[in-house]
Order: C-alpha cells, then structure tokens, then sequence
C-alpha cells in the first residue's frame, strides 16, 4: 500500500514577507538606537577674518539619558565639549574630559556662556547663511554608542534672538 505524505513547506511568498517583516523590525530598532538624543534648535556662531575658533550651540534632550562624548565637524581641526563657570570674578572655560551628560527626560541648553562646542583650529572661515556639517557622539547609559549627523546653520546671534531680525 502506497501513501502519499505531504510536506508541508512554507510558499515563497510568505517566506519573502516573513523576511521582509524581520528587516523592517531590524531597522525600526536600528533607527530606536540612533535616536538615543534629539537635538533642535542647533546653530553655529559666524566668525570673523582671522578668528580660529567659534561655538556651536543647540537643545539635546534624551528621554533614557545619555552623554554627549564627543563631535567633530570638516571645518575644525578640534571639536571639543565646553563649558564656562564663574571661578570668583573670573570667567572660565574648560573642556569637558567625561562628556556632557543629558539626565532623561530634561532638555540640555548649550548656548553662549553656558555648555557648548567648540571648534578650533578652523580651516576655513565660518561665514553667516552658510551651514557645517557637525557630527556628535552619544553613549547611552548601557554604554552604546550613536552618531547623529547634522547641517548646522551658521549666524552671527541665536535663532530666538529679536536682535537677528534687525
């Protein structure tokens, strides 16, 4: 007595919908990781002839927590993370070695006299109306770390300013 078994295999087009369902997953949790830290409001401060150095300025906020640990960006030969304090009667800027850290859920202001970029050693001027590109680098608290890359507008106050209208 002959009997017949049947294999029951999965058709090609759900084997091709299967996979194309796992590559969506893949880079909807590709594109979570990447977004550890939004960044709004970012500009860049236009120099002057022979000036070496400006300051990018922007609002992080990261609903985990994160840490700003590094940028760079073309135009600068250094990119560093700084912040400026009152030592006494005395203003002072330093680098900051550990990064900056953006606690969940708050929003992080770098702006003049406060935390920003810095980008030294420019190799070209930074001019008004112009962009850069800048590149940050995240760690987030379970030490992995994103790239966000940007198009910083340059100008020569803050966006909010009523004093850039004029």
């Amino acid at each position: 007595m002959n009997t017949l078994h049947s294999c029951s295999t999965p058709s090609t087009p759900r084997l091709l919908r299967n996979a194309i369902a796992a590559m969506g997953i893949a880079l909807l949790a590709q594109a979570a990781l990447a977004q550890i830290v939004v960044v709004q409001n970012a500009w860049a401060r236009a120099t002057v002839p022979g000036q070496t150095a400006t300051g990018v300025f922007m609002n992080l906020s990261s609903a985990a927590g994160a840490r700003l640990v590094s940028a760079s960006a073309p135009v600068a030969g250094l990119a560093e993370v700084h912040e400026m304090r009152m030592e006494g009667d005395v203003m002072k800027m330093a680098a900051l070695k550990n990064g900056l850290e953006l606690p969940a859920g708050k929003t992080v202001e770098l702006k003049p006299g406060s935390y920003h970029l810095m980008l030294m050693d420019l190799k070209a001027p930074v001019k008004k109306d112009s962009d850069i590109a800048l590149t940050l680098v995240f760690v987030d608290g379970k030490g992995v770390q994103s790239k966000t890359e940007l198009k910083v507008p340059v100008r020569t106050m803050a966006p909010m300013d009523p004093m850039q209208t004029r």
